[in-house]
């Protein structure tokens, strides 16, 4: 798969049941930023009717994205005031590198910035494109391909791929969000866990911490890849 600096956002819905409901727990998480459009990968087959309504969806994106556009104007912040921000009004707490969501997310971090940053460390496993939706066993070869990466990244050394690698937690009533920050890169990613109640809760948090991130006129002129990720976060609905 070729990364050119796309905002990455992986959705995963798991339904719990509980006597005769169902409980939808929504899991969403944003890695680095956006320079083009976001890609989508779909299993399974895609009725009409499916079609239609994610043709709605991203008509509404669109139009999301004009409005979004008109709020922003130029006032960045460093990624370390962000984070005493999120400190004094959210009580964000960093996590210790010896948890096991902290390793996780290191890996995917390190994995997203050599991908943008050193492509060549991963050799032919750098790129490879994605299958047809409906092949399979195309599928099964490309999860069988992002493992190998995945592996290959864990074994590349700190001297070739240096990282100020950070996560902190915000947690509130029923509210759970992780902070991937990377000061050395200027990498802020997010990913957050919850129903569909209090996901509104947690974008406009995000969506506040990302304008309180904000950007320069310069990155508003050039479309940099921080406007582009400010812009797909304030877009999200």
């Amino acid at each position: 798969m070729k990364n050119n600096g796309y905002l990455e956002t992986i959705i995963n819905r798991t339904g719990q049941k509980r006597g005769n409901h169902m409980k939808e727990k929504t899991a969403v998480t944003v890695i680095g930023g956006a320079d083009g459009p976001t890609s989508v990968f779909l299993a399974g087959k895609i009725s009409g009717k499916k079609a239609l309504k994610e043709r709605f969806r991203q008509s509404i994106y669109r139009y999301n994205r004009k409005k979004a556009a008109k709020k922003i104007s130029a006032n960045p912040h460093t990624l370390r005031q962000v984070i005493a921000y999120a400190n004094k009004k959210y009580h964000a707490q960093e996590m210790p590198t010896t948890h096991r969501r902290y390793q996780e997310e290191f890996i995917s971090a390190k994995e997203a910035l050599i991908l943008k940053h050193k492509p060549k460390l991963l050799e032919h496993l750098a790129e490879f494109a994605r299958p047809d939706v409906f092949d399979e066993e195309a599928a099964k070869e490309m999860f069988r391909q992002f493992e190998l990466r995945r592996e290959k990244v864990m074994h590349i050394p700190d001297s070739e791929m240096p990282m100020d690698f950070h996560v902190y937690e915000i947690r509130q009533k029923n509210v759970r969000i992780e902070l991937d920050i990377d000061f050395r890169w200027d990498m802020f990613g997010y990913s957050c866990s919850g129903n569909k109640k209090t996901m509104k809760k947690m974008k406009k948090i995000m969506q506040e911490l990302y304008l309180y991130y904000g950007v320069s006129g310069e990155d508003i002129r050039n479309k940099t890849e921080r406007y582009m990720s400010l812009l797909a976060v304030l877009s999200s609905r």
